[in-house]
């Protein structure tokens, strides 16, 4: 073949496999995207100037902490015939800001008695003295060790935060938390606490069959190993707090109390007692999560709406101060 015939074919045969190796570079490019979608992103530390309360939150089978823009400030002043557990976990959270030895909190009892209330207010009290407050859901207690790596060297003094926490046995957060308070070779920081609210009073559901592996020794009582395992985690809590069901008195006191923060008079609050026990009926519940509900319904209604307003955005306010 001529010289100038090889020349041509090398070309074309040089050609051919440039284009040939653009397509697999665009290809590969396009297969790397997709990979890195589906890869966890880079998470910076935390900003811990931009708020104090934070969440814990996974994207992507990662987690980081979000800082909660708008906290649910309610003052300690605003929950009511609960003064006992107030006093309780006051006490414990000045410890534990003072650098002494504090214990893990577990508020249980009936639903709507101002459990979770009681946390937030805490936060609103103390927040100013360093305090600050992480929200963990109970599917991502497994990743507590994460969170305690993140904090362990912090000069803050921060609440771990469990809302209306029940778990199954098989559950992997039931372990890990059990772990973390009291159970892993490595022990958890002076600066940090765990704070967890539940109905239930051993985290965990009781079964009736659960009670037949009772034994009767010397004539006391031992419990089965199924429920001595149930006991073990609520034990691993320093502090239990017990909440009860409201009376009637004790249920209007709260409705007044509200009535009374969302504008209303003396006179008003306390002629609005009917109302009030009718609201509680339909309900089918005394609680003061009930009564808070109450006032915002009724105390617009009897100002003037300019007024209602005002009221309100005062009320709110208030709670965020």
């Amino acid at each position: 073949m001529p010289a100038f015939g090889l020349r041509v074919l090398a070309y074309r045969i040089a050609t051919d496999t440039m284009n040939d190796l653009e397509r697999f570079l665009t290809r590969a490019e396009a297969l790397l995207a997709r990979i890195e979608a589906l890869l966890p992103t880079a998470i910076g530390a935390p900003d811990w100037d931009a708020g104090v309360a934070f969440r814990w939150i996974k994207r992507n089978g990662r987690g980081h902490l979000q800082a909660v823009a708008k906290p649910h400030r309610i003052r300690l002043d605003d929950l009511c015939g609960i003064d006992e557990q107030k006093q309780c976990i006051e006490q414990n959270t000045r410890q534990f800001l003072a650098g002494k030895s504090a214990n893990n909190v577990l508020l249980t009892g009936a639903r709507g008695t101002g459990k979770s209330s009681l946390v937030k207010g805490i936060l609103n009290q103390y927040a100013a003295q360093g305090l600050r407050l992480i929200e963990v859901d109970k599917h991502d207690l497994v990743d507590l060790a994460e969170i305690i790596d993140l904090i362990s060297d912090r000069p803050e003094r921060f609440i771990i935060f469990c809302d209306d926490l029940s778990f199954e046995a098989s559950e992997p957060g039931y372990k890990a938390l059990k772990s973390a308070l009291d159970g892993s070779i490595a022990g958890m920081p002076e600066n940090l606490l765990l704070y967890a609210t539940s109905n239930r009073r051993h985290l965990m559901p009781e079964y009736m069959d659960e009670n037949l592996d009772t034994r009767h020794v010397d004539g006391e009582i031992h419990p089965g190993e199924t429920v001595e395992e149930k006991i073990s985690l609520s034990e691993r809590f320093g502090l239990w707090l017990s909440f009860y069901p409201f009376d009637q008195d004790h249920y209007l006191a709260i409705c007044q109390h509200w009535l009374r923060v969302f504008g209303l008079t003396i006179t008003q609050a306390e002629e609005a007692r009917g109302e009030a026990l009718q609201w509680a009926l339909l309900r089918g519940s005394r609680s003061g999560r009930v009564a808070w509900q109450f006032a915002r319904d009724f105390a617009p209604k009897q100002l003037p709406l300019g007024n209602a307003d005002r009221h309100a955005g005062k009320a709110i306010r208030k709670n965020r101060s």
